[in-house]
């Protein structure tokens, strides 16, 4: 006689049923963002132009209030190239291809660590490359400028000639770069300034080759005082300082070095360089490469070999607006002491 095997379902138990649907319960509610967590918003207002055959300009509206952000992440594509810093709105993305379009999006990541949506697309073309050409654009003229409030100005100039064409300008305040605006713009609003203070803009065009022309004249202009600001001399308002300074001497190997620390001065911007003075008088500049700190930071310098030797040091910072903040309080340091 021949045997059938037989299926035989049997009912699942209700305690069964209860287990599985806790664990499903679980499992979703983990899924979901923990209480008192938001993710930062997309920022808004992206923008991006061609700088050169092999660059483009990205920049945005920092975004504000709750959570804080920590640092931006620029994408081309789908690939993250850039982490900008928190307090930062524009970036020069490099190693790019002549000729070609990108798109580029921005997400801005919290404190906690939760990562925003992206922003909307925005498309940049690169021109084609001009390896052979070494012929600098001619210097815009007519730079003119007016102020717009307390923390803006806006500058205006007539365009530069090239043999080729004018990819972008450059806005220059003193000798710091500060701004960049695309060839075919012959004005721009430059925001993130101080009250009160004096400002002298100068602009240049940039060509495919990455030529530059020579700088425009100067305009000053002086952003309007806030009620209640007293004058002053530029860079030497309240807040501009970098505070918590300390300074100490090491010997190794025979000889001395400085040994400086310090909390950067809060900006609109990143802090990316500062002046170092010894005795009165500037000893070094130092310049961060990539992200510079956020908390304190640290550098060191040669002092010599000898011991006994007494020096006075004390630092300021090179704000985003292109101006010398103010000094820190001098310290006094001994080699050997």
């Amino acid at each position: 006689m021949r045997r059938v095997p037989v299926l035989v379902s049997l009912p699942v138990s209700l305690p069964v049923l209860a287990v599985c649907c806790s664990l499903l319960l679980t499992v979703s509610c983990g899924m979901r963002e923990s209480p008192g967590r938001r993710m930062p918003p997309a920022p808004p207002g992206v923008t991006a132009a061609a700088g050169s055959a092999t660059s483009v300009h990205v920049m945005w509206n920092r975004v504000s209030g709750e959570p804080q952000v920590a640092r931006y992440e620029v994408y081309r594509g789908e690939r993250k190239v850039r982490n900008v810093p928190g307090d930062a709105h524009m970036v020069d993305v490099t190693r790019l291809r002549p000729s070609t379009t990108y798109v580029f999006t921005v997400r801005a990541r919290s404190t906690a660590g939760d990562l925003g949506p992206p922003s909307a697309e925005v498309r940049a073309t690169t021109p084609a490359g001009g390896t052979a050409d070494r012929r600098p654009p001619g210097r815009p003229a007519r730079l003119d400028g007016r102020v717009l409030g307390s923390t803006a100005v806006q500058l205006s100039w007539e365009p530069s000639t090239d043999d080729r064409d004018v990819v972008s300008y450059d806005i220059l305040q003193g000798d710091s770069k500060i701004h960049s605006v695309g060839g075919d713009q012959t004005a721009a609003v430059v925001t993130g300034l101080r009250p009160g203070t004096r400002y002298s803009f100068t602009v240049r065009a940039r060509d495919a080759a990455d030529n530059l022309s020579p700088v425009s004249g100067a305009v000053p202009l002086t952003t309007e005082r806030r009620d209640g600001q007293e004058e002053g001399r530029p860079g030497e308002e309240a807040g501009t300082a970098p505070t918590a300074f300390r300074a100490g001497t090491r010997l190794s190997d025979g000889a001395y070095s400085i040994e400086l620390s310090w909390v950067p001065p809060r900006a609109d911007g990143v802090v990316t360089e500062y002046e170092i003075q010894l005795d009165g008088r500037p000893a070094t500049t130092l310049v961060w490469g990539g992200n510079p700190p956020r908390g304190r930071a640290t550098y060191s310098f040669y002092a010599g070999r000898e011991a006994g030797v007494t020096h006075r040091v004390r630092i300021r910072a090179k704000l985003p607006d292109g101006t010398w903040g103010g000094f820190s309080g001098e310290r006094t340091v001994t080699t050997g002491g």
